[in-house]
């Protein structure tokens, strides 16, 4: 009786971890453990001809380099300003103020653009903001907990990767 017990707990156990792996596949295309490199992705923000925000979203490409490492080109960037903010962080329309890398460290902000489309901006998320002419977008916290992030200007003429 023991070993019966035993085996059916052991059965069990792994009936849902099966159902798992298999749910991930059938969603995904690739099983779960078997998940390939994970992409560097970049929202952009830049400012077409109407004057307005828009808005792609791009892959860095990256080269390996061996022992497990892979990088992009460089990018020639002015200075590195860490940044926290709070639930009360609400800055209407504005312009990015200069080409720059905005990257979520913990916590979470909203981008809208004209037409009421919204960007949530979550741990790990990149932006490189060069909407620095036209109308912009409105930028502002979302919950509970205070946002840090670092902002990275750009050098003058520098090509962010792509």
């Amino acid at each position: 009786m023991g070993r019966t017990l035993l085996r059916a707990v052991l059965v069990m156990g792994w009936i849902p971890t099966l159902a798992l792996m298999t749910g991930a596949k059938w969603m995904t295309g690739t099983l779960a453990f078997v998940q390939g490199p994970t992409a560097v992705k970049v929202t952009r923000l830049y400012t077409g001809p109407d004057g307005k925000t828009k808005v792609e979203e791009y892959e860095i490409p990256l080269k390996a380099q061996g022992r497990g490492t892979e990088l992009s080109q460089t990018v020639a960037v002015k200075s590195l300003q860490f940044r926290r903010t709070n639930k009360d962080y609400d800055l209407d329309w504005h312009p990015a103020p200069n080409r720059q890398y905005v990257v979520t460290l913990s916590g979470e902000s909203e981008i809208e653009l004209e037409g009421g489309r919204k960007l949530r901006l979550g741990p790990g998320h990149i932006l490189l903001a060069e909407d620095t002419t036209g109308q912009g977008h409105i930028s502002r916290a979302i919950g509970l907990g205070d946002r840090v992030s670092l902002f990275i200007p750009l050098a003058d003429g520098a090509v962010a990767p792509r």
